[in-house]
């Protein structure tokens, strides 16, 4: 049976900088001497490899071949900025390859962008009808499907209020709830199970969950590996936009930790100088993640009885924004080890923030984690739980056993915390218990005479 998805020798390549020669005398001298598979008349000398000056370029996607097959589900992972995400786009038909050939067999929806197409002035009744037609349903479909896409949105009171009324999670929540009723034969999903709170996540992966399970073809990109583990048949490692490896899920999963793990470079303190440069969005721009130890840390890292903080700089571009920050700390297997919110500080919790930066510390006491490598994700919210922005590879820390001469013991202890909690011990009677046992039996024969 042949594939319903082949890619062969698909290759990206962008423009950087400048697109154009600036006039059309230098746009038709470029076109002329590539025709003639001469050189660019307009690159200076010592520029041919530049890929920052005027007709720079830059390989997104470099020879990636492979087939998916149909009922399977295709998890796609790599670091950010791998082409995972360019991929998606030309699957989707959204940009065209610069080389290589794509051929696809089936009806194909995109989950690139929860929300694309949304009409600030329409109503969440009418925005349904409109996103459901940009994403490809029909309007018999829609109408179909109108009451489970409302009820999994669960915004029924507000469904004939224009959208520009809703907060940010009602808006989320009822893009997520249009898309994921879609029934194509090819479903491919970008990174959007990241947004909404909690509870709705859980909802929109078990939605996934049933479509994998459907029988239908799904590409799956996300930086969850317990989630791509779950959902997925099989998977791909994409490196600077090459095809590194394909396999099974866990296979995969594991070769990308050691690569995240080898390149992570003892990320213990991160500065970005300047808003421009720094990771972030319009709400929020990352400053300095920082992991400092109190003294005696190990270097590179804290020790299991060292207490340590977490210091995060940042950024509040929009004035008014009430901010949450939340740290989470994964193993390097993508295992949750625990997660800690800034409720309840007492200064800021709650309270509108004008525009400037911050400074959020999380103080982490000693004996609570075990020795080994923890990656912290930082992800800003708003109070309904929204996500702000998220910043997945924020610092990795290093825990160290320094060990214990009271317990010579060299191995790593289970789990990821080590707490070192509060025994207590007492002496309830002294002797055998057989002399209790036979006390016990001469009373009773004493009070029966």
């Amino acid at each position: 049976m042949a594939p319903v998805i082949s890619v062969e020798r698909l290759s990206k390549v962008y423009r950087l900088g400048l697109i154009g020669g600036g006039t059309l005398t230098d746009d038709l001298s470029r076109w002329w001497a590539k025709v003639r598979n001469k050189p660019d008349p307009l690159t200076k000398i010592g520029q041919e490899q530049s890929t920052t000056g005027r007709g720079g370029t830059f390989l997104a996607l470099s020879d990636v071949s492979f087939d998916v097959e149909q009922g399977q589900v295709l998890g796609i992972v790599g670091r950010n900025g791998a082409g995972k995400s360019t991929l998606l786009k030309i699957l989707s038909q959204i940009t065209g390859p610069t080389r290589g050939r794509v051929s696809i067999r089936g009806r194909v929806a995109s989950l690139l962008e929860v929300g694309t197409g949304f009409h600030a002035e329409l109503s969440g009744r009418e925005n349904i009808f409109l996103n459901g037609a940009i994403l490809g349903m029909t309007k018999a479909e829609i109408r179909r499907k109108f009451d489970e896409i409302v009820d999994f949105s669960g915004i029924e009171p507000f469904i004939d209020t224009p959208v520009k009324r809703y907060s940010s999670g009602m808006y989320v929540r009822l893009a997520f709830a249009v898309a994921a009723h879609l029934e194509p034969e090819i479903l491919i999903v970008d990174e959007v199970l990241a947004v909404g709170d909690a509870a709705f996540q859980k909802k929109c992966l078990g939605q996934m969950e049933r479509t994998a399970k459907g029988g239908r073809t799904v590409l799956f990109v996300s930086h969850n590996s317990q989630a791509v583990t779950a959902l997925c048949t099989r998977a791909i490692l994409l490196e600077h936009g090459q095809l590194v490896e394909a396999g099974s899920p866990r296979t995969i999963i594991d070769h990308y930790l050691r690569t995240v793990q080898a390149s992570a470079e003892r990320m213990v303190d991160r500065t970005w100088r300047s808003a421009d440069e720094a990771p972030g969005n319009d709400h929020i721009r990352v400053r300095r993640i920082a992991i400092v130890p109190a003294e005696g840390g190990a270097q590179n890292g804290v020790d299991m009885e060292t207490p340590f903080r977490v210091e995060v700089e940042y950024w509040n571009l929009a004035p008014g924004a009430r901010i949450i920050v939340n740290l989470a700390f994964y193993a390097f297997d993508g295992s949750p080890a625990f997660e800690t919110f800034s409720l309840g500080e007492h200064r800021w919790d709650g309270v509108a923030r004008p525009a400037g930066l911050f400074r959020s510390v999380c103080c982490v006491p000693a004996n609570l984690m075990n020795q080994g490598e923890y990656r912290i994700r930082v992800v800003f919210l708003d109070p309904d739980a929204v996500t702000l922005f998220d910043l997945h590879d924020g610092a990795v820390l290093t825990v160290h056993n320094r060990g214990d001469a009271k317990m010579p013991w060299f191995g790593r202890f289970i789990g990821h915390l080590h707490p070192r909690l509060a025994w207590s011990t007492e002496l309830i009677h002294r002797g055998h218990p057989v002399d209790r046992v036979s006390a016990g039996v001469g009373d009773a024969l004493l009070e029966a005479l």
